[in-house]
């Protein structure tokens, strides 16, 4: 199989998606600083290029965090080119591969909630190059943690308001707002 390699931007400028024909992952892992991809050989091995702040693969991207002095216009070739051999060379994202992502846990409503974020909040995040989990529901407020191009991106807070919380509001009512675990 030939990998191809494209890349999209995010609403963070300081992320670029990577999108490989290729599955990578089931789930999502966030490799937010060069020690915590320890048992990661991919993401060990991308922030060896110091240009690299930050990376976080979800099914079948990879999203890189630049740092403030390089210009894409410069890495995004270097990057592409590191990706298509780290895949045909089936870099391992995670060392044991063998955690299956956790089931929905805690009440019915905290069960409906994170089914109706696994739905239709998930996606469009992974769209954008992101994640979202769900921390915890507790007096009407729904916690949840942003990995990927949505941590510390401009435009997280306004999709966190305007378009989670809207949505969580209108499917659940006892929902009376989403806060996003700071990182």
């Amino acid at each position: 199989m030939t990998i191809n390699v494209y890349t999209e931007q995010t609403p963070n400028p300081a992320t670029m998606k990577f999108m490989v024909n290729k599955l990578l992952i089931n789930g999502s892992e966030d490799f937010a600083t060069k020690e915590s991809a320890e048992h990661s050989p991919f993401a060990k091995e991308l922030f060896k290029f110091s240009f690299v702040n930050g990376v976080f693969f979800a099914s079948n991207f990879v999203t890189v965090t630049k740092t403030e002095d390089a210009e894409w216009a410069d890495i995004e070739p270097i990057l592409k080119e590191f990706v298509k051999g780290a895949v045909e060379s089936e870099y391992k994202i995670k060392e044991d591969t063998s955690a299956e992502a956790p089931a929905f846990e805690g009440s019915d409503l905290e069960i409906k909630i994170q089914q109706i974020l696994h739905d239709y909040v998930r996606p469009a995040v992974e769209q954008d190059g992101g994640a979202i989990s769900y921390k915890s529901f507790d007096d009407g407020v729904v916690t949840v943690e942003l990995r990927g191009s949505c941590s510390g991106c401009p435009s997280s807070t306004i999709t966190l308001k305007s378009g989670i919380q809207n949505l969580l509001q209108r499917m659940v009512p006892e929902v009376k707002e989403v806060v996003s675990e700071a990182l």
